[in-house]
């Protein structure tokens, strides 16, 4: 089965039309995900602007990531949870909007700098730790500030429909989304 299939079949599963067509299952979980997003993204940005030197200044950055730290990991788990149900309640819109699959190469990207400050940033804060963040920690605060912004954003905008595959669109639009061929 390719991957349209996989998405087709898992918007049929009754789990799926029954989180989709609930009062408040649905909308209760789609907050749970905006509180989320809340958690993980204002305490990776507070993190950033110390790094940039803009906030939190007199805290050492090894002290404020232990502070934080736990409280990000627990947006992540939350948000990834709730992103995952949302994505199950209406799978086949979601696979096939711009917007979402601009979200997944925005955390993709967000990934890959999160990596590379964890692996070769980060490496060295023991000398940095209590001062200035050098230039590589600030490139990386900056790339987290606009790449999680972007994906803020583009999530929400998943909610409307204005490029969505059953309304008439350009080939372009027709060709990021994957939509079916459709006759309009």
């Amino acid at each position: 089965m390719d991957l349209e299939g996989t998405v087709a079949a898992l918007a049929a599963t009754p789990g799926s039309i029954a989180l989709h067509e609930s009062l408040y299952a649905y909308s209760f979980v789609e907050t749970a995900h905006v509180l989320a997003i809340a958690l993980f993204v204002g305490s990776i940005a507070m993190v950033d602007l110390r790094l940039l030197g803009v906030g939190f200044a007199a805290t050492p950055v090894s002290q404020m990531t232990g502070r934080i730290l736990p409280w990000t990991v627990a947006g992540f788990i939350l948000m990834a949870v709730t992103g995952l149900l949302l994505f199950y309640a209406i799978p086949e819109r979601t696979f096939h909007s711009v917007w979402f699959r601009a979200k997944l190469v925005l955390l993709l990207v967000a990934a890959v700098n999160i990596a590379i400050f964890h692996l070769r940033v980060q490496r060295d804060q023991g000398r940095w730790d209590e001062g200035p963040a050098p230039r590589g920690a600030k490139v990386c605060a900056v790339l987290s500030l606009a790449v999680w912004a972007g994906v803020v954003v583009t999530g929400r905008m998943i909610a409307y429909n204005w490029f969505d595959c059953d309304r008439p669109q350009g080939a372009l639009i027709q060709a990021l989304a994957a939509c079916p061929p459709t006759e309009f």
